[in-house]
This record gives structure tokens, sequence and C-alpha cells, in this order.
């Protein structure tokens, strides 16, 4: 699901009941398939500016049963899309699900190194307020700019979260 228009909102705390609700739909579905469901993202941390949309990774034991996920995420209608190049996460989109908030839905094996990635970042930014600040004042920054080009975006903001990164000891040459 590629974004069109680059908007950031200030945090808002609706965005955890949203998650709860994605939350709820996914584990009736996995039941036993999963071994838990992960808020990542900005939108996962208390006074983060953020797009308005929940990133999810659902986490499992490993890929002996990552079909039956796949075939139990089609049921409900998510569709399988691959890795879209990163190892060890795999993405699913979505055409019609208006009771839910807009969400980026991954299924990531518990050893997966992007899935650590995610909850090293969460954690750290969620324990210190003045990088929830600082990254918030440049997505902020880096929406105004470039209100129609993610890639822009993204490139605009990718020295503060080198930068995070480095604080949280994550290492950029590894692909988390």
């Amino acid at each position: 699901m590629k974004t069109k228009k680059v908007i950031v909102l200030p945090y808002d705390a609706a965005w955890e009941s949203a998650f709860e609700a994605i939350r709820a739909e996914i584990q009736t579905a996995l039941g036993d398939l999963m071994l838990g469901i992960e808020h990542v993202g900005s939108t996962s941390v208390k006074g983060m500016s953020a797009k308005p949309c929940i990133d999810i990774d659902v986490v499992i034991r490993d890929y002996s049963v990552f079909d039956a996920v796949v075939q139990k995420l089609d049921a409900i209608g998510y569709i399988h899309e691959g890795d879209l190049g990163i190892q060890d996460r795999e993405a699913f989109k979505y055409a019609d699900k208006p009771h839910l908030m807009t969400h980026h839905l991954y299924v990531c094996p518990r050893d997966s190194e992007e899935l650590h990635r995610h909850i090293v970042f969460r954690d750290f930014l969620r324990k210190n307020p003045e990088a929830v600040k600082k990254y918030s004042r440049v997505k902020e920054t880096a929406a105004q700019l470039f209100p129609d080009s993610i890639d822009q975006y993204i490139e605009y903001k990718s020295p503060c979260i080198e930068e995070l990164y480095r604080e949280c000891g994550l290492d950029k040459t590894k692909n988390y």
C-alpha cells in the first residue's frame, strides 16, 4: 500500500484502540499459529507525530506455520505480497477493511532481524521523550517539504533515524 500523500499528524491516543481492533481481528483468525502481535512504528509511541497508519508485526515461531498463516489471513481479506525486499518480514495488503484504521501488516518469525529492529527502536523511543520530540519535528518538517513524495520524505528523515539507531544500539549495517 504505497502512500500517495504524505501527512504527519500529532500523536492521537485513538491509535492505540485502532491497533487493538486490528489485533482482535487477526488474533481471532490466527489463534495458536502466532506467538504475538506487536504494535510498532510511530503510532505505537505516545507523543510521537506520525503518518496515520498503524504498523503491525505478527510474530510466528518460524516459517513452518507460514503457509497456514497465509491461508488464515487470506480468509479475512489479507493478500500476501512477499517480503518486498526485506528478509524475514512478509508483507500483506488488503482491499476492503473500512471498519479498521489504515494499517500495514507484516508477519515475521520470532528470530527476524527486522522484528528485532522494530521492537528495539519502538522501546527506545517509548523511554526517551527528547528523542520523540526530535524525531517528530523532523517528520513534520519532511511532510511539509515533501507532501507528494514518500521517497523524499523518507530520505529527509533518514539521517535522524540513523542517529537514533546509533543511540539505541542498532547497527545500520545490519538489515534488522
